[in-house]
């Protein structure tokens, strides 16, 4: 866990922010005892976790692909090639949606905006933790290596059985 208290607070007040605005309908199915607060979903959103990110082409069509995400400082980062399909949808159009689905365990359904890190030290502290979990640096991997943070402008996070997830993981309630 990376988050500071200013970056968890935030990330509190987008979850409590956006289960208020959410429709009648997800509120029924993401109650108050289905809800995870800013904290318990850092705690669990440690590692590597598979996103499903959503783009769009230049004709509206929307694309969906599996990347490895990381949760760090209250939001995902992910990478892509710079060739790929995805990386020429966020250059034109940075909005996306982003999951994170463990099964009827925990989700995290959010939307926002791709940024393109730039190089320095935010950056780099990402580069230290990707690094640090796959052995290599990310910037290995090609020649063209994009690095994103979602900058999220709506988060839901669910836990079906939230007690029995925190508790089976450790997790303080």
């Amino acid at each position: 866990m990376l988050e500071t208290t200013d970056e968890i607070d935030a990330l509190q007040a987008l979850l409590d922010a956006s289960h208020a605005r959410a429709t009648g309908h997800l509120r029924g199915i993401i109650n108050d005892d289905r809800t995870l607060t800013a904290e318990q979903l850092v705690a669990l959103l440690t590692g590597m976790k598979v996103l499903s990110v959503a783009t769009v082409t230049a004709h509206g069509e929307p694309r969906i692909s599996a990347l490895d995400g990381h949760f760090l400082h209250g939001t995902w980062t992910f990478s892509t090639d710079g060739s790929s399909a995805k990386a020429r949808h966020l250059a034109r159009q940075p909005a996306t949606s982003v999951a994170h689905i463990d099964g009827e365990d925990l989700a995290l359904f959010s939307h926002g905006y791709a940024e393109l890190m730039e190089p320095g030290p935010a950056r780099d502290e990402v580069e230290a933790h990707w690094t640090a979990h796959y052995g290599s640096s990310p910037w290995s991997w090609g020649d063209d290596i994009r690095m994103y943070r979602l900058r999220m402008t709506w988060a839901v996070a669910y836990a079906f059985k939230r007690d029995e997830l925190l508790q089976a993981r450790g997790v303080a309630t």
